[in-house]
């Protein structure tokens, strides 16, 4: 298919100039591609559209019509252009951004409204769910994920480091005790989780020696807000990230456990999204938004509070 919007630019640049030659020096081109050019429109046309002479060009009574016409199509594209041109670095449209549970609770919505006030333009779609996302399946532009990229194909920006900490209420440690080494949870009551198998693998350092260790208990949920929720309400002790408990360990809803034993493992909260050449806008503001306001996120070690003697009554909860 020939290039119609590219023969109709040379011929209106030739007939503005005067002369091929001032047209292909203008374009960088040489004065046989624009006579070529205009020839082929000719062609297609039917018409004699220029007069020619060894040093000038004449339009035509139909090369006037057409002129005309070329040259209001010509500069309705040239406008065309600079506007997505300037919309490119606008950020606007629709961002459908899908985030776990618990980042999107204590994270992401206290800072939306202000996204959304500097960026007018964008239509913000959130979804959120605690299940391994595919992108595309999900028709998700940005996932904001706990956990490395499991795909290759992706890209992911790390937005702040967390830890998983031990923790349980001040009443249960109170009707329990508080267990002095990992051994000892084998007499608590621990909250697991139900899908995620290996979360209730628990990771410690003893002598050196790093293990894992299985825990049991008498509740297992899908998510870790539930078992925080119980957790607070002295059910049992849990694991949890400390983004999700800091103000319950500030208030005193939550007390640090085994912390002597911590692997000091972190772990990142990510951005994940497609690669593209060309990043739509609303998506590059979208994720330095995130790390802007979230990168300045502090991972505290809390304190351990001084261990209480068990009481007689049997610490497993049946």
């Amino acid at each position: 298919m020939a290039d119609k919007s590219g023969e109709m630019e040379l011929f209106v640049r030739a007939v503005a100039l005067g002369s091929f030659s001032s047209a292909a020096r203008a374009l960088t081109i040489t004065p046989s591609a624009v006579s070529k050019a205009v020839g082929r429109l000719e062609d297609r046309l039917g018409v004699q559209l220029l007069d020619r002479s060894t040093r000038s060009i004449r339009l035509t009574a139909e090369g006037q019509v057409y002129y005309l016409d070329c040259l209001r199509i010509v500069n309705e594209i040239d406008e065309l252009e600079r506007t997505l041109l300037a919309r490119r670095n606008v950020p606007h449209g629709r961002l459908r951004v899908n985030s776990s549970v618990p980042i999107a609770r204590r994270h992401l919505l206290p800072i939306l409204p202000e996204f959304l006030a500097r960026y007018p333009e964008i239509e913000l779609d959130l979804s959120t769910s605690d299940e391994v996302l595919d992108l595309i399946e999900s028709s998700a532009d940005v996932a904001v994920r706990i956990s490395p990229l499991q795909n290759s194909s992706l890209r992911a920006r790390k937005i702040f480091d967390f830890r998983r900490i031990v923790v349980a209420a001040p009443d249960y440690l109170a009707r329990h005790g508080m267990p002095a080494r990992p051994a000892d949870l084998s007499a608590h009551n621990c909250l697991a989780f139900n899908l995620k198998m290996s979360l209730n693998e628990w990771p410690f350092i003893e002598d050196g020696r790093s293990f894992t260790l299985p825990v049991q208990g008498n509740f297992r949920a899908d998510k870790g807000d539930t078992l925080h929720e119980l957790a607070v309400a002295g059910l049992g002790i849990a694991r949890l990230a400390n983004f999700m408990i800091d103000d319950d360990l500030r208030d005193g809803r939550l007390v640090p456990l085994l912390e002597d034993f911590h692997p000091n493992d972190t772990m990142g909260v990510y951005a994940v999204f497609f690669p593209q050449k060309h990043m739509p806008a609303r998506i590059r503001c979208f994720v330095d938004f995130l790390i802007e306001k979230l990168g300045r996120y502090t991972l505290r070690v809390p304190q351990e509070p001084a261990r209480r003697p068990a009481s007689p009554v049997a610490h497993r909860v049946a």
